[in-house]
């Protein structure tokens, strides 16, 4: 196996990452270093950056949405987000509501959940713009821009034609 160190004229880090030859491999990689940072500074807030994520798409919503809704602008199966949801709900943070269909259960964000969630937002505040200052601007751009399009290709790819 060869494994090779990628290195920037301007380094990030203060240890070398190893280059990865799979994409998912790379952004699982990515996407736990960012979470560990988010969920240390979020730790005084009471929250882990999946339930504020979870809480930041329900207070941008207007009124409700379906877990389904939920699961699918956030990439993820219904087990994990039910799973992220169980402790929302039991802090009264989220409250589930009927929806035109009796079957059908909407999602919303109760006060104490907007309090929630602007007591955690100088803290995810503080570290999005020391990620960003770390990452640089226009670097940071580009990666939600490559973001949403490795998001759409990864659905698209699931699709036979």
């Amino acid at each position: 196996m060869h494994i090779h160190v990628t290195m920037s004229s301007k380094p990030l880090a203060h240890r070398p990452v190893f280059a990865l030859p799979c994409a998912c491999a790379g952004l699982r990689r990515a996407a736990r270093a960012v979470t560990q940072l988010y969920d240390e500074a979020l730790r005084p807030s009471g929250l882990r950056v999946t339930q504020f994520s979870l809480m930041q798409v329900l207070g941008r919503a207007r009124g409700t949405l379906t877990q389904g809704t939920l699961g699918d602008l956030l990439a993820l199966d219904s087990t994990t987000l039910s799973r992220t949801l169980r402790p929302l709900e039991r802090r009264g943070w989220i409250r589930t509501v009927p929806g035109p269909d009796r079957r059908e259960q909407r999602l919303a964000l109760t006060a104490a959940g907007r309090r929630q969630l602007e007591r955690a937002r100088p803290h995810w505040e503080r570290t999005q713009a020391r990620l960003r200052k770390q990452v640089g601007a226009t670097r940071w751009s580009g990666m939600f821009a490559a973001f949403d399009l490795v998001t759409e290709a990864a659905r698209g790819a699931g699709q036979t034609s």
